[in-house]
Parts: structure tokens; C-alpha cells; sequence
């Protein structure tokens, strides 16, 4: 199931809105003896595609190359996505390291999948742990630069095909032939635009630019608890000087994405990064004006997930 929501001017409009699609859905499950999952893997069954589309055949065959991560990211997992502006021009480079510096540790804070199958696994997120082995080239984070944009482009440009959409049912492309490939000549037709939109909705990034951020790197929560990932993000991207010091708070667990996804805040690094960002949320979280019940609610379950960070000790996991 998927909830996509509309965008919305502020806040409250966007977590009031979500909440009511959120009801409305678990009150069409319960009809049919069904509910929400609570995580962000599938804690019972092992992987089985339902969809028989040549898109996902195309997608599976792809993916199969590489391992198992695949299958399990297309049919085991779910994931909260927060779209978030972009920024003025001069913004934008500063806020796409920020969301990546970010993502470690927010991925640690809210992990939600440490079963998968039937069974317990060791990490605390193994949907990260499935996403970022699907296939690197289109999973892995995006490179951190002056000029992102141009780094976009570049990599969508170098990743391989996964659909060749040629008129045939079996959309499988060959091996190996990037966009820019294609381009080339090495495949018959001239891609299009529409092509290239197509390509660009097979990138499955920690954060996907899309003309505003697409942040994918949190697990799905459980469904009454999803506003406050949502609302700390909001928090810390309302005010480009709150951007500057999260990007701060967030540098000591800089690259730590898997360190993050097996063993969360037990990270001496990832919780000392973890506690100056929720702190930085906890005290920007004001500015969003939300309704006295709403806020009590989201700061209740920010300052729970504070209180089970780790203390500083002493050590370091490498």
C-alpha cells in the first residue's frame, strides 16, 4: 500500500491531511481483516513479486544479477519519503549535504526493520541494508559537491538501463548499456525525454532530486508514529541557518550508512551526531506553529527517541 500525499503549504496541513488518509485506509483493511504493518521489512514472508508487469520482470531480471537484495527491496520492504524544497539557488548545494549528512543518523534514530523473513537479522535497518545492496550504481548516496546538479546528471547519465521500452512486452534492456549508450547509438531509436524521465524513476538514491529533495533513506514507521520523522525533517529545512547547523551537528557521522543500518545509535559517532540533531530539532521544532496537541505529540516521541540514545562512552566501531 501507498500513501502519496499532495504537497501542502505548512505543517499542520500536511500531517493533519496525511493522518485523515491514514484512517481512512486502516478503516478499509479492518473491513477486510487486514492492517498496517507496524516495520520497515516484511517481518513474516520471504520475498515474492505479485506485480506481473514488464517494468518489475525488467527490474527483477536486473537486479538478480547482482544477488537477493533486490527481490527483497521490490517486495519485502517500505519506506517514509519526505519531499522537501530545494531552496533558493545559492541553498541548494548546502541543502543536499545536509540531507546526506543527515541520513545516517536519521536513519539510526528511527530504524524500524531489524526482521526480515521469519526472521531476526543483525542489522537494526535491513531494508538499508537490502536498498544500498540492490545495485550501488543506482542505490547508492549521491556524490557530495558544489554543484550537485551537474553530479546528477552525470551519474543518471552513466547508470545502466532497466526497462528498454521498445513496444514489446519484455522491457529487459541489455546488459550494461547506460543512457548515455543509448544516446550513442547503442541501441536502435533515439531516447526521448520522456525516456529519460522513465530512467530517472528507476534511480533509487538515499535522496532523489526530482526539481525538490526526495529523502528515502527512513524506514516506514509504525502508523502511529510517523509524524515525528516527518516533522523533525520539516524543523531542521524551515530555516536555512537551522540547514547550516544540522549539517554541523550531522558531521561526525558523515558516510556512516551502513555503520548506521547494522548497529544504529550504538555507534559512538552516529549517537554523538544523533543527540545534537534531535536537540537542534527538539528546539526548532516551534517555528512549524503546530496545533498544542500535535507538537506535544511529536516532541513526546522525539524526546523518547533522545532518551535511547546511548551516553558518550569511550571506543569507536569501525
Amino acid at each position: 500500500m501507498e500513501i502519496s500525499s499532495p504537497p501542502r503549504s505548512n505543517a499542520t496541513d500536511l500531517l493533519v491531511s496525511t493522518s485523515s488518509d491514514i484512517s481512512h485506509l486502516t478503516e478499509l483493511l479492518t473491513a477486510a481483516g487486514l492492517e498496517l504493518g507496524p516495520g520497515g521489512t516484511d517481518a513474516h514472508r520471504p520475498p515474492r513479486r505479485v506485480l506481473n508487469t514488464p517494468r518489475y520482470a525488467a527490474m527483477q531480471a536486473r537486479f538478480d544479477r547482482f544477488g537477493s537484495d533486490g527481490i527483497t527491496m521490490m517486495c519485502s520492504t517500505a519506506g517514509l519519503q519526505v519531499c522537501l524544497d530545494m531552496g533558493e539557488r545559492d541553498r541548494v548545494a548546502t541543502r543536499w549535504a545536509a540531507l546526506h549528512a543527515l541520513g545516517p543518523v536519521l536513519l539510526a534514530v528511527f530504524a524500524n526493520s531489524a526482521r526480515l523473513g521469519g526472521r531476526s537479522t543483525p542489522w537494526v535497518s535491513a531494508r538499508t541494508r537490502a536498498v544500498l545492496g540492490t545495485e550501488p550504481a543506482r542505490t547508492r548516496r549521491g556524490a557530495v559537491s558544489g554543484d550537485p546538479a551537474a553530479e546528477w546528471a552525470a551519474r543518471v547519465l552513466d547508470t545502466p538501463l532497466i526497462c528498454w521500452r521498445h513496444g514489446g512486452p519484455d522491457w529487459t534492456a541489455p546488459p550494461r548499456v547506460t543512457f548515455a549508450e543509448w544516446i550513442g547509438g547503442a541501441l536502435p531509436g533515439v531516447p526521448t525525454t520522456e525516456d529519460m524521465d522513465y530512467h530517472l524513476s528507476t534511480m533509487f538514491t538515499p535522496i532523489r532530486p526530482r526539481g525538490y529533495f526526495e529523502v528515502r533513506y527512513l524506514d516506514s514507521q509504525p502508523p502511529q508514529d510517523w509524524m515525528a520523522p516527518v516533522a523533525l525533517l520539516i524543523a531542521l529545512f524551515e530555516d536555512e541557518r537551522v540547514v547550516d547547523e544540522a549539517l554541523a551537528a550531522a558531521q561526525p557521522a558523515v558516510g556512516r550508512w551502513l555503520h548506521a543500518a547494522r548497529v544504529g545509535t550504538a555507534d559512538p559517532r552516529v549517537a554523538g551526531a544523533a543527540r545534537a540533531v534531535l536537540d537542534l530539532g527538539l528546539r526548532s521544532l516551534p517555528r512549524l506553529g503546530l496545533p498544542t496537541d500535535l507538537h506535544d505529540e511529536v516532541t513526546r516521541s522525539l524526546d523518547r527517541r533522545l532518551a535511547a540514545v546511548p551516553a558518550p562512552h569511550g571506543g569507536d566501531l569501525r
